[in-house]
């Protein structure tokens, strides 16, 4: 027996095995039933030579598949990867790569890219129906089931498995960050209580609470493409609880969800999800009174937002959280009419959490300088195949192994910490991290196109939206949705600009690094001019070559959801 994800899972089958586990629309399975269908899988997985390391992305929605898929590669040692379904296939050609991915699960509606993105050597591919009809050569994913046994009969597991996880990289392409599964079990799915800090006693502990006091039903609103969902459904798992899933974020689909399954907990990202759900609520008639509490994570909750719900459900508890890929969960606090404002959010820190100082050494709790989050005990590995990476964010300081990902935060007086925002110049839209270096190689690839620079602007819903000060060659005039179409040929739709400005010439140092400063101070001197439309921007009010453009206030009509769905599914 293990801290390992699949002995944990296996813990709550052993305790609960006609409880229910999942529930999907309509579709519902009980801790044996997906217990049967994981092994299956794993099985068939390891009759092709698959198990301890093999990489095996999973290219799905949230669906209950998904969760056997990840299930069925840590029963055999092997590694799930997540994998961004909104990737287009230069996207995903990359990470499937740098991934090393010698399996995939995909869902039909992605078999053009997954054929355009698939290297030469990754043969074993599974297809979910999902009700498309796109053509793929793949096994079928009810297939490989039915050629797998359903015993449990693993090699024994360790507390070294690994998990990885996927997420943005300081040049835009995606980055893996590599846990042990004792340490990323002890800071995100319930290894160590939330609340107070205190550790398991054993790896059965949460199944054992779980089956005497029949847990709480979870519904988490993100994507399993990212942790903070992942998390919040094995950490029910392992404590013999429900987890309720919504394919896509439908605001009115999840109080529906909720209202039906007898929801206890909702995990959200923040106002990306936030705003739209609680104009939801508002819209129609739901009965939300199986809710305890609503769970901030990855991204911007802000206090006008947190009003909205504590006026809404007065007697829901609401928290919000901070943590990172790098990190895991770094604190959480717990929100009510009274909950002061300090520039951010503001969390009750856990022990393992300090602040590293101007000068490279710890701050003391009463210190009142702002430093870099750090975070000790239980952290990561390092990055996947990048020990440039790893060098620059894990760091030793006294004997203690630190994991400082670049986010600034400072002391309050009260002990509790205010977080101030990432460093870098990364975009946090909606709880995606955007990263201005590929957006701007995509814009600059555009003909028209002389220079570019992408930065972050505020937006009440998102956080922050993604905007450009472009700079077009000698006589060109490009239309916003010429350079919009163009964008989304190479990138994903949440990192496409939303606002972007038109400039006689793109200001950077002698040493040609890109002037952001100068950027957003010419973004604040002069306002869109138009709303999205094909015509070509209007003439700036100020003196001088400079030009404006426009703002993107809705996705195009080919967008493959809605503006609500495609503002929501974002999480870091």
């Amino acid at each position: 027996m293990a801290h390992n994800i699949a002995d944990l899972f296996e813990h709550a089958v052993d305790l609960t095995p006609e409880r229910v586990a999942v529930i999907c629309g309509e579709h519902r399975a009980t801790f044996a039933e997906l217990e049967r269908r994981s092994n299956r899988l794993a099985h068939h997985w390891a009759a092709r030579g698959l198990g301890r390391g093999s990489h095996i992305g999973v290219h799905t929605r949230n669906r209950i598949e998904a969760l056997e898929a990840m299930l069925a590669a840590y029963k055999l040692r092997a590694v799930a990867v997540n994998v961004n379904y909104r990737y287009v296939a230069g996207e995903l050609r990359y990470l499937y790569a740098d991934a090393d991915l010698v399996a995939l699960v995909h869902e039909r509606r992605y078999a053009d890219r997954v054929a355009q993105a698939l290297p030469p050597g990754l043969r074993h591919v599974l297809v979910l129906e999902d009700g498309s009809d796109l053509d793929c050569e793949a096994t079928p994913y009810e297939t490989a089931l039915a050629e797998g046994s359903d015993e449990r009969d693993f090699p024994a597991r360790s507390d070294d498995d690994l998990f990885l996880l996927y997420t943005g990289g300081t040049t835009g392409d995606p980055k893996g960050v590599m846990w042990r599964h004792e340490d990323v079990w002890r800071t995100l799915g319930g290894g160590i209580d939330f609340m107070t800090g205190e550790p398991m006693a054993d790896e059965w502990q949460q199944a054992r609470d779980g089956a005497a006091n029949g847990g709480l039903v979870r519904l988490p609103a993100a994507p399993f493409i990212h942790g903070a969902a992942q998390w919040a459904a094995f950490g029910n798992l392992f404590a013999c609880s429900p987890v309720v899933i919504v394919p896509e974020f439908d605001p009115h689909e999840i109080w529906r969800a909720v209202e039906r399954h007898g929801v206890h907990v909702l995990a959200i990202t923040g106002d990306a999800m936030a705003r739209p759900l609680i104009e939801a609520l508002h819209e129609g008639e739901h009965d939300v009174s199986s809710l305890v509490a609503i769970s901030s994570s990855a991204a911007l909750f802000s206090p006008s937002v947190q009003r909205q719900y504590l006026d809404a459900l007065p007697g829901v508890l609401l928290t919000d959280s901070i943590g990172s890929s790098e990190t895991g969960f770094s604190g959480i606090g717990v929100l009510s009419a009274d909950t002061s404002t300090t520039g951010g959010p503001r969390v009750n820190a856990d022990a393992a959490t300090a602040i590293i100082g101007r000068d490279g050494t710890l701050l003391p709790p009463d210190s009142t300088e702002v430093g870099l989050l750090a975070r000790s005990g239980h952290v990561p590995l390092g990055y996947y195949k990048d020990p440039d990476k790893t060098g620059a964010v894990f760091v030793e300081i006294d004997g203690t192994r630190y994991v400082v990902p670049g986010d600034y935060a400072r002391y309050e007086a009260d002990g509790t910490v205010t977080m101030l925002g990432r460093g870098s110049m990364s975009v946090n839209t909606g709880g995606e991290k955007v990263y201005p270096e590929e957006v701007e190689g995509v814009l600059k690839a555009h003909p028209a196109v002389f220079d570019a620079l992408v930065f972050g602007v505020p937006d009440e819903r998102l956080g922050q939206c993604v905007a450009a000060v472009v700079q077009t060659r000698d006589g060109a005039a490009p239309a916003w949705d010429d350079l919009d179409r163009h964008a989304r040929e190479h990138i994903a739709g949440y990192k496409v600009p939303r606002k972007l400005w038109l400039a006689g010439e793109v200001r950077r140092s002698p040493s040609g690094k890109p002037d952001y400063r100068w950027a957003r101070g010419f973004a604040e001197r002069f306002r869109p001019s138009c709303a999205r439309s094909g015509r070509t921007p209007a003439a700036a009010a100020e003196s001088g070559p400079q030009r404006t453009a426009a703002e993107k206030s809705d996705p195009p009509a080919d967008d493959p959801g809605s503006a609500a769905r495609d503002a929501a599914e974002r999480t870091s």
